[in-house]
């Protein structure tokens, strides 16, 4: 892209640094329509993906009470206009902020085993997909691409990036998943976790970055289907990593997605957009 050189692909995201020296304090940040499960970026890609993850997470920005890393100082290249962000660069935490409001995915499978989630202790009796008393905080430490995250304890959050801004971190998480789970639960759906990404600015300031609210980095479960008893119906790549469960090993490369995945997949992203987007004023 003229004005930008490519400086890192992520599993999903691609960055730019602007040519430009007064504008190194920018960077661009392209998400492609790639999608990963079990730390493997699988093929094919999803239709229209992308676009929506740039999509929520522009609108969820707008409405979220706390600083975050967009920038509107240039404009977005026309050819990626529709699936980037230009963003403040960011001196980043190696913290995956994980919120729970619900028990599912890995926190299940911990709580079953231990009867606790990252050293946050449970009640006793809770099912798979039950509403947590109240929603905790579970961070995960930021392996390099490649490597699986690692779920730590608050403790050991403090160890890495101090007392103060865990706490800071924790905080805003938790502020943050309130507010996001009350909007959608407008749109009928109930945001079971997620996770957040923060760094700081040139002034100290905590700044929340990468993307928020996402499926690719959060569970929507509809919530009609939820007071069912159903828990099945979730607005995310659950179908990829279902799918995957029943037909690889984790061993060596990914299967190739079928044709029916990646349009079922892509149906859910394009769905969830469109009922936050469109059903929430």
């Amino acid at each position: 892209m003229a004005g930008w050189k490519h400086v890192y692909s992520g599993k999903v995201r691609d960055l730019y640094e602007s040519e430009d020296p007064a504008l190194n304090h920018l960077i661009l940040v392209v998400a492609s329509d790639r999608v990963s499960a079990f730390d493997h970026v699988l093929k094919p890609t999803i239709p229209g993906k992308g676009a929506n993850l740039t999509r929520l997470t522009n609108w969820w920005f707008e409405r979220l009470a706390v600083p975050n890393h967009l920038s509107h100082e240039v404009e977005i290249p026309a050819e990626v206009r529709n699936r980037a962000t230009i963003a403040k660069k960011l001196e980043m935490f190696p913290i995956e902020c994980v919120v729970r409001g619900y028990i599912s995915g890995s926190g299940w499978k911990e709580y079953q085993a231990t009867g606790e989630i990252c050293g946050v202790k449970l009640p006793e009796g809770l099912t798979f997909g039950g509403k947590l008393p109240e929603p905790i905080f579970t961070p995960a430490y930021k392996a390099p691409m490649g490597e699986h995250d690692e779920n730590i304890s608050f403790n050991q959050v403090v160890q890495i990036i101090g007392a103060e801004n865990a706490a800071a971190l924790r905080d805003l998480s938790l502020q943050v998943f309130k507010a996001a789970s009350a909007l959608a639960e407008k749109a009928g759906l109930i945001l079971a976790d997620t996770k957040f990404e923060f760094g700081v600015d040139e002034t100290g300031t905590i700044i929340l970055g990468d993307e928020v609210l996402t499926p690719d980095s959060s569970r929507y479960w509809s919530k009609a289907a939820w007071d069912r008893g159903e828990r099945k119906e979730s607005f995310d790549k659950q179908i990829v990593r279902n799918w995957l469960a029943d037909n690889w090993n984790q061993v060596g490369e990914p299967p190739v997605l079928p044709a029916e995945i990646v349009a079922q997949t892509a149906d859910k992203y394009a769905e969830l957009a469109e009922r936050l987007t469109q059903e929430i004023a």
